[in-house]
Parts: structure tokens; sequence; C-alpha cells
């Protein structure tokens, strides 16, 4: 067992990743997938494998406590009994994980049923980052974490001297790419200080717990990727994943991913239905204004007013991008900002580490997040990818760029 673990508990996660175990567990306990971790840079983490080995191994040690589970029954009490009652049994089975190096470079691999190989996304990315930025920048310490923080604190008060920002609510989304799992309390902590009225909490449960915050978090790319690996038409699975997403939480945690496939086919699958339903959508690539002036359209077009709907920016922010944004859309409809990498993981002299770790298979079957950024792309199988888009109808020079990067994109 090393010394200082990287993840804390069971809950030192973002708070989606229940929410999508509790449905998995309702409608899909059968469903296998299989995970890759991927450095988006060519960045040698082979340096630090043994290390990592060993921090992941701890986590088969974790596991929720009666107080941790009495906390989530009394702050979403649309988590059911019978899901609080499997996670009070789950433990993270290290058979399920493959830690080694692979020509080259370092690879990790999680297979088995989603509701069980899910959860490691975000403890395997977070600890892949304490690790590198341990060794890579001993300097930074809590003296540097604070003094970027204090900046980026005045950047944002500064901003407050000509922009109206009584509206503005950013949260933090840092846990999976945080410098630290200190850092990011220390972070965290800060701005609940220093900026109440802006600062609406953090998608990390465990924190929310530690420092008496709000948690948030409602679906992520695997839910809408499982969906293509089930046995509904391919261009039935968007449509079948929100479906099934209402059904389970009847018009809690309404707030829907666009950017699975991409804007231009999720706006063609938004009917009046969903577009009344579903409080708020959530921009996760490419341009934010052009995504969210389609996303008004679209609600315009099905006779749904704007105003009363969410636009949830998630894509790098920081200050200075999340309130040219909202400056942007304010008045025409709601926005917030989740504000990840910038906040907890970059402090001035230190370089974030740019990982993932995606789906690339559910049931034997290849899936694909083609996203409205192409370099994001992931997906192994390249007649999937282009039998995706011809059913999608994905525009030509959208459909180009993708199969260039998807190669190497993630």
């Amino acid at each position: 067992m090393p010394d200082t673990l990287c993840v804390q508990s069971l809950i030192d996660t973002d708070f989606y990743k229940l929410t999508m175990q509790q449905a998995y567990l309702h409608q899909l306990p059968n469903a296998e997938g299989v995970w890759e971790f991927r450095c988006r840079t060519d960045e040698d983490l082979t340096l630090y494998a043994a290390e990592i080995r060993e921090q992941l191994d701890a986590l088969a040690d974790l596991r929720v406590t009666e107080d941790q589970l009495t906390y989530l029954r009394s702050r979403a009490p649309y988590l059911k009994d019978d899901y609080l009652a499997f996670l009070r049994l789950f433990r993270f089975n290290m058979a399920q994980l493959n830690v080694s190096i692979d020509q080259g470079s370092l690879a990790i691999k999680v297979q088995g049923p989603q509701l069980h190989v899910s959860p490691f996304e975000i403890p395997v990315m977070a600890t892949v980052s304490e690790i590198r930025n341990k060794v890579r920048y001993p300097d930074v310490d809590e003296e540097q974490i604070r003094k970027s923080t204090r900046h980026k604190i005045q950047q944002l008060e500064q901003f407050g001297d000509s922009v109206d920002l009584s509206d503005f609510r950013f949260f933090d989304f840092g846990t999976r790419r945080r410098f630290s799992y200190r850092a990011q309390y220390i972070v965290t902590d800060m701005l609940k200080q220093a900026l109440p009225q802006q600062f609406g909490g953090t998608s990390n449960i465990h924190l929310a717990q530690e420092l008496h915050l709000p948690f948030l978090g409602t679906m992520a790319h695997e839910w809408l990727q499982t969906h293509q690996g089930l046995n509904y038409r391919l261009v039935d699975s968007q449509k079948a994943a929100l479906e099934n997403w209402v059904r389970e939480y009847r018009g809690d945690l309404g707030v829907a991913l666009t950017d699975v496939i991409g804007v231009d086919a999720f706006c063609r699958d938004l009917d009046r239905y969903f577009a009344k339903l579903y409080d708020g959508f959530r921009h996760d690539s490419g341009d934010p204004i052009l995504w969210g002036e389609k996303i008004i359209r679209r609600l315009e077009e099905l006779r749904v007013d704007p105003i009363r709907k969410t636009l949830v920016f998630s894509d790098g922010l920081d200050f200075a991008r999340a309130v040219q944004i909202y400056k942007h859309f304010k008045g025409r409809i709601q926005t917030s900002f989740g504000i990840g990498t910038w906040l907890m993981a970059d402090f001035e002299v230190n370089q974030p580490l740019n990982v993932v770790m995606k789906m690339v298979s559910l049931g034997g079957q290849p899936v694909a997040k083609i996203s409205d950024s192409p370099g994001k792309t992931m997906c192994h199988d390249r007649a999937f990818l282009t039998y995706l888009m011809d059913v999608f109808a994905v525009d030509a020079g959208v459909r180009e760029h993708i199969l260039l990067s998807a190669g190497q994109g993630v």
C-alpha cells in the first residue's frame, strides 16, 4: 500500500459516474465495455508505470462508508435504495484492469461489465496525472498553487468591473486531470471563500462533502456511446440514450450532452418532446458560440423558449473565455461553466497533462465519439466510423477532417 493515496475514497470522483452506474444497474447490467487510456501528446509516461500500478492496485481497498451513503441519500434522492445497496458492496476488481507498456507508451485498459469498469476512468486519469506531476514538478508547492489561484480570482473580479457577473456561475470540473488531490482541495476551498456568488460547486462528491459544497453532474459521452452497441438501429441510438436517461431520472439531471455525433446530428434528433423534457445542453467540443447559436435556433424552431433552458460549457475554459461566452448569450439563454484543467492543473509554471480514457467497444462491437472537434475523435474501426457518419449524415467537410485525425485523435 502506498504511503499517500492519489484517490482518497470511492466517491473521490465525478458525480456523473454514479448517475450512469445506477442507470447501468437498472437498464444494462450485462453490457460489457472496453476502455482505453490515451495520452494526447508524445510525453513519455512509461517512467511512472511502476508507481501507477501500485497506486491503482490500492483502489481495490476503497469502499463507500455509511456516512458517505447517508450523505448521498440526503443530497441526491434520485439515487435509489437498490443502487445505494449495490454501491455499499461495490469494489474495484483489479482483474479487469491492465497496465502495461505497449510500443514504448503507457497502456492502460479495462474490460468488463460497464457497471463495474466505467468507474475506473476518473481514478486512473487522476492517478496518472498526480504521479507524473509529483516527479516532473516538485517545486509546485502549496504556496505556488495559492499564488496562481489568487491571480485567477483577481482576474474574474477585474472582469466584474466592466461586465455584470451577477448571473455568472462556474463549477469545478477538474478531478480527472487535477495536479493532485491536495491541489484540487486547496483551489476549491479558495474559490468557495473568495467567489461565493459565482462559484457554484464541484463535480467531485468527496470534495463536496469535505467542503460543504453542492455537487453536480448528469451524463457523459459513454452513455450515448453505449447505446451504439445495443439492440437499436444505429440511427436511433442517440434518441434511445436520451429517452432511457429520462426514463431513469424522471425529470432530474436534465442536461444532455450534444457532441457524441456532433451538434448538427444532435439537433436533428432534438424534437419538441426532448426539447421540453431536458433543462439544458452541454458543450464539450467545437466553437462554443456557433454551437450555442445552433441550439438556440433549434429550440426556437421547436417553439421552446430558450430563456428557460441552460447551456453548460465545459471545453477547455478559463475565466476570459467563459466571460466572453457569458456576455454573448446573456439575456437570450441561461449559461453555466464547468472549468477543469485550467483551475485544477495549471499553476503558471507547469504544463498540465493532456490525457483521456474512453470506451472503445461494447459487447465486442466498436463504438465512436465523433465530437465537434475532429482531433477528439476516438474509434479503432475506420469502417464503423465511416458507417456512423453515413447514418447520421455528417457533413462531408467534417467527415474528411475526422477520418484524417481518427488514427491518432482521442
